[in-house]
């Protein structure tokens, strides 16, 4: 129950979905109604190749049901693995929203080459593409939120900090990749995470030492407490398990007064 409850808050926040549970069931569900088809412009499944700094990344839109422009999520996902959050991409849509899904620099058959920052950079270039291809896409350029999801999750907070068109990010679980790399250097963990990325397939770097070592370089762009006071007049959500980004939590907090 308790793993699920990030998933339902953000339908709630982000949807406007009916929550109902009875005191004293163990049932929790999300209400919708069925759509009124639009023949029209009904809802549909759009390939994309999205261009970002020279290089296209694989991509998809789940355009939402109807005729007018639709508000549009992106959905940020994971360091690259299996999980996308596509139940959630199917939910959104079918409360009028557009979702774009897409696979970093890099990663999944992406071309590029894949880092912290060029995943930052991607958002943004994808955020353009959807703004310079409205009308056909017809998405409401000025509704465009993010969600992403663990190193999505980080990516989010850094694109929204470097996008002030961009007002509304949903951070589920983000992965605080500067200072999970400080703790494994100091517990002497950091070759594991360095041949982990070296070992994983679907990513095209140069070497999973050169991966984390940026991030020790970079300290300024990748250490996410860093991203609080940018973030002041922004919307934010942070959905995370107890205590796991209860720093980062508070400075945002304290930062925003939203």
């Amino acid at each position: 129950m308790q793993k699920n409850t990030p998933s339902i808050l953000f339908l709630i926040i982000m949807t406007g979905f009916h929550f109902s549970c009875k005191q004293g069931s163990h049932k929790e569900g999300v209400i919708q109604q069925d759509l009124a088809w639009a023949t029209g412009s009904p809802a549909g499944f759009v390939e994309l190749q999205l261009p970002s700094a020279g290089s296209l990344l694989q991509g998809f839109m789940y355009k939402a049901n109807g005729e007018r422009q639709h508000p549009t999520l992106l959905l940020l996902h994971g360091y690259p693995g299996n999980e996308r959050n596509l139940d959630l991409a199917q939910a959104v849509r079918a409360q009028g929203w557009n979702v774009v899904y897409f696979d970093y620099r890099g990663s999944w058959g992406s071309q590029g080459e894949f880092s912290f920052r060029h995943c930052v950079e991607d958002v943004k270039n994808v955020v353009d593409y959807c703004k310079a291809n409205a009308a056909k896409l017809q998405v409401d350029t000025q509704h465009i939120a993010l969600f992403g999801h663990s190193m999505g999750g980080f990516v989010c907070l850094k694109a929204l900090q470097e996008m002030p068109g961009i007002q509304k990010g949903f951070a589920l679980s983000a992965w605080d990749i500067y200072a999970n790399t400080i703790e494994a250097t100091k517990n002497k963990g950091l070759a594991a995470m360095e041949k982990e990325a070296d070992d994983y397939f679907v990513l095209h770097k140069k070497s999973g030492k050169e991966l984390y070592g940026t991030v020790l370089k970079e300290a300024d762009f990748h250490n996410l407490l860093n991203t609080a006071k940018p973030l002041a007049n922004k919307q934010v959500v942070l959905l995370d398990e107890p205590r796991g980004n209860q720093a980062l939590g508070k400075s945002i907090q304290q930062a925003n007064p939203n």
